[in-house]
């Protein structure tokens, strides 16, 4: 069998025996503790500014319930530019194949994880916070041309980063029981996707000529900066009687914050620089995403 065939059947077995279904394993009408927080402080973007040093214990939590609620968000529409992309490269191809098969099983748990997490903000009773429009015009490039390299580069980026931060959040005894359970379920299914998606993306980039690969690596590291520039939308800060631009500023100049981005970046960071995809003008733009 095909090596891309072997992963997709195995990945397919797994699937098929351990899936969750959030409206059945999640307690959606428990109550949400007062006081507790929905991140760790230390991964918060003010944290360790005079913006948060002035911020009440209740507008702490506070402020972490509506960064939950922006990741969540900007989650969504990743993983509804996902099922695009993913569309878009089955088209055509055999659907009797485990390749085939599979990637329709991830679009599948993409729609489930989507209406979960918008569950879960609806829970909050926070916004759902959208990226800026300059992002969302990305997000519609990418839906209608991306290739193999940049489907599956930037499924990666958005996938690693967000799983990084719920892998820390679900083992966290400290933090709101709902976001542990979601952060759960998502770590558990998101760990097919990345498999998939990363022995998908070697085989792509093997197959590439140099131009294809300059091109995609360009595309790649913009891919980068929007989702680093989105994860946490300014106007989370006003629900804690911040001024949004101020904050948004400060956040971003704010070493500790930068530090979260990189270490959660890091793996698949280190991964795509395996490959050839950080390299030449891509590298300041990867930088200014705070990933290296």
């Amino acid at each position: 069998m095909h090596p891309r065939e072997a992963t997709a059947a195995r990945l397919l077995k797994i699937s098929a025996g351990n899936a969750y279904d959030p409206d059945v394993d999640i307690d959606w009408d428990a109550p949400q503790p007062p006081g507790i927080m929905y991140a760790p402080q230390e991964r918060l973007s003010l944290f360790g500014t005079p913006l948060w040093d002035a911020l009440t214990p209740d507008q702490r939590v506070e402020l972490s319930k509506h960064e939950v609620a922006s990741i969540a968000s900007i989650g969504i529409w990743f993983e509804v530019l996902l099922m695009r992309m993913l569309l878009r490269h089955v088209t055509g191809l055999d659907p009797r194949s485990a390749h085939v098969q599979y990637a329709l099983t991830e679009i599948g748990d993409e729609c489930r994880h989507s209406i979960m997490f918008g569950r879960m903000i609806s829970a909050f009773g926070a916004p759902a916070y959208q990226p800026a429009a300059v992002h969302r015009a990305l997000g519609r490039y990418l839906g209608a041309t991306a290739g193999g390299i940049q489907t599956f580069a930037a499924a990666l980026i958005a996938e690693e980063i967000l799983d990084a931060l719920q892998r820390e959040a679900m083992a966290d005894d400290s933090l709101q029981p709902l976001v542990r359970m979601v952060s759960r379920i998502h770590v558990v299914e998101e760990a097919r996707h990345i498999k998939f998606a990363r022995d998908e993306l070697a085989r792509q980039v093997a197959g590439s000529s140099k131009p294809r690969r300059l091109y995609c690596q360009i595309v790649v590291a913009r891919a980068a900066y929007t989702v680093t520039h989105s994860l946490i939308n300014p106007q989370a800060y006003a629900a804690v009687g911040l001024d949004p631009a101020r904050a948004g500023a400060a956040a971003w100049a704010n070493p500790r914050f930068r530090e979260t981005l990189r270490w959660a970046g890091s793996r698949v960071t280190t991964y795509l620089q395996e490959l050839g995809l950080v390299e030449g003008p891509a590298r300041p733009v990867w930088r200014a995403a705070a990933l290296l």
